[in-house]
């Protein structure tokens, strides 16, 4: 993507002039310069990156250009065996094997259905075949918060399910949101279904408004998670032939409950059986970290980070969902982060064997799904983890309004937030604060490993994860203010004798997953991001959280809550909402090869 000619000329003059006036900010080096900042940015959201979505060819072309800079720099190579790069694996996507079947009997006639003509199976299912009666189950919602339940007074237990997307329209009002609930969520829809005993979960459309037609989902949009149990999704004329043996239709069970509010579920004749098969292939990629190191005069280090990851073109966590397709730039989200850990190495390339302490730049893969490298490098440091002084994390630095900005983290080290308020008054920046180190960013790996943290972060704004988080968006000026004010902070916790202790942050119950944001029941745990067979890790428990008071640990893993296997994070998350504040619920953990079980009551998220 390029600049209009007219835009081109008056940023370069904007930027020469600024680079002119501005003042020496720290003595160790020069400034921070806003156009070679800016010319990082630049190549790093370029259409040609692809948007550097994990496993594709622009995040490739990406960690290419950050190796490259750091070897011109002379900067040591910090990941393994001698290079730049640290390999790990990630899932980014599944595709269709050959056993894919579906079929159906009615009244003693079989109809073999084709795939992506009558039916699909959704990226998010379970392998595995099922052949049983069916139950249309509505909306396939329980939702006690609504009074309302689709499976009330239903035995779907080993029965296939027939579900209607979205959720019944009282849901919306009911609950004063904008938008639709988590009910209508298809993982919520899934997960619901296995919970009640169902052997698989066929999807189908509700009524399509005027103009539109009744099409299946794309396979391959729903992201690569497992949910557990096998969901397909048919035609709503198909979903109509087998409804025809109950002697009704999906337009009269569908309007019966959107005008009433409650449930029309039913069993169809035993006589009307459904058999299915998927067969899905989950797709996994190697990905790297870019690791470079700066000497100092001792072992110890402090970590300059930020990752250099996208979503590619979309996927399932754009936030334009009709633009899935198209090149997602991530010049905020995080080039502006990226070109900031460059910018940082070429002011500090200089001081090699000058300060206390060495520097080691990170480039994160894998943050967007789910801060995977940054997780991968702390249980696999390719230098001493308890060298590491503090880690200071950059994440969206590139649109800096009104000279604000928000630093996390100044709770977790000792000297920091009074080495932070020291520094600020110098850069023309407005700060707030949070003492907390935990956040949906990498800073929250290196918090779990009880590594003091700061984190760097300008907002977010309406582009965020769409195709127009742009370059030409990007503040270069203000950006490259608040790298000076990073710089001045490395360079102290760089060259000072004494470091930052790390403390325990008991305040602020924003969650980092676990439990989604806002209001409703809290459990207070940090959930490693890494994967695990089954269940979810926990990194870390919050001190004072209910958890810990139940005497979860982190390094526990979470199977059960109360009847309930857990599998996967989307299970802990619909357990979590389906329970209330005062709840007393009983999980069970792995705690190394002993299972342990604990009594935790839930308390009000603040």
């Amino acid at each position: 993507m390029t600049a209009k000619p007219a835009v081109r000329l008056r940023a370069t003059v904007f930027l020469l002039v600024l680079a002119l006036v501005a003042p020496q900010l720290w003595a160790a080096t020069a400034p921070a310069d806003p156009a070679r900042y800016l010319n990082d940015v630049r190549k790093l959201a370029d259409p040609r990156m692809e948007g550097r979505g994990a496993g594709t060819r622009g995040l490739n072309k990406a960690r290419d250009y950050v190796e490259r800079e750091f070897k011109r720099l002379g900067l040591e190579p910090a990941g393994e065996a001698g290079k730049y790069t640290q390999w790990f694996d990630v899932t980014v996507g599944a595709k269709l094997k050959g056993k894919n079947r579906l079929a159906a009997t009615v009244s003693g006639k079989e109809e073999k259905l084709k795939l992506r003509e009558d039916y699909v199976p959704l990226t998010f299912s379970a392998s595995g075949a099922a052949a049983a009666p069916v139950v249309f189950v509505g909306y396939g919602a329980s939702a006690p918060e609504f009074g309302y339940d689709d499976y009330m007074h239903m035995d779907v237990k080993d029965k296939i399910v027939l579900v209607l997307r979205n959720e019944p329209p009282g849901f919306q009002q009911k609950s004063g949101n904008q938008g639709p609930t988590h009910h209508a969520l298809l993982i919520t829809k899934a997960i619901n279904a296995r919970v009640h005993g169902a052997k698989a979960v066929v999807l189908v459309n509700a009524a399509p408004g005027k103009g539109e037609e009744d099409l299946l989902m794309k396979f391959g949009q729903a992201g690569p998670e497992d949910a557990g149990i096998p969901i397909v999704q048919v035609k709503r004329a198909v979903a109509d032939r087998w409804l025809g043996a109950e002697k009704t239709s999906l337009d009269a069970l569908q309007k019966a409950i959107d005008e009433k509010s409650q449930p029309d579920s039913r069993s169809l004749p035993e006589s009307m059986k459904v058999a299915l098969e998927v067969d899905i292939e989950r797709i996994h990629k190697q990905v790297a970290n870019v690791l470079a190191y700066l000497p100092g005069k001792t072992d110890e280090y402090v970590i300059v980070g930020g990752h250099y990851d996208h979503l590619g073109r979309g996927g399932q966590s754009s936030l334009a969902p009709s633009l899935v397709g198209q090149v997602h730039p991530g010049a905020d989200d995080n080039a502006s982060g990226a070109a900031g850990v460059l910018e940082l190495a070429r002011l500090f390339a200089a001081e090699r064997g000058k300060l206390q302490r060495g520097v080691l730049f990170m480039e994160f893969a894998g943050e967007e799904l789910g801060i995977l490298g940054s997780s991968w490098w702390v249980k696999h440091p390719t230098r001493p983890l308890e060298k590491a002084v503090a880690m200071l994390n950059m994440d969206m630095i590139g649109r800096i309004a009104g000279g604000k900005v928000f630093i996390g983290g100044v709770g977790t080290g000792s000297t920091l937030k009074a080495l932070v308020e020291g520094a600020v008054p110098k850069h023309q920046l407005t700060v707030d604060y949070s003492a907390s180190g935990y956040a949906a960013s990498d800073h929250t790996s290196f918090v779990t490993q009880k590594i003091p943290v700061l984190f760097f972060f300008s907002g977010l704004h309406s582009d965020y994860h769409k195709p127009s988080d742009t370059w030409e968006k990007i503040d270069a000026a203000s950006a490259a203010r608040l790298l000076d004010l990073v710089a001045e902070l490395t360079s102290d916790l760089a060259g000072d004798t004494a470091r930052p202790q790390f403390v325990r942050v008991e305040t602020d119950q924003r969650p980092a997953g676990g439990g989604g944001g806002g209001y409703g029941p809290y459990f207070g745990s940090i959930p490693d991001f890494g994967q695990v067979e089954t269940g979810v890790k926990f990194a870390d428990v919050r001190p004072g959280s209910p958890a810990a008071k139940a005497g979860i640990k982190g390094g526990d893993i979470l199977v059960q809550w109360n009847e309930m296997q857990i599998k996967n994070l989307q299970d802990f998350t619909f357990a979590l909402r389906k329970s209330k504040v005062g709840d007393v619920v009983e999980v069970k953990v792995l705690r190394g090869s002993e299972t342990m079980t604990f009594k935790v009551t839930l308390e009000q998220r603040k």
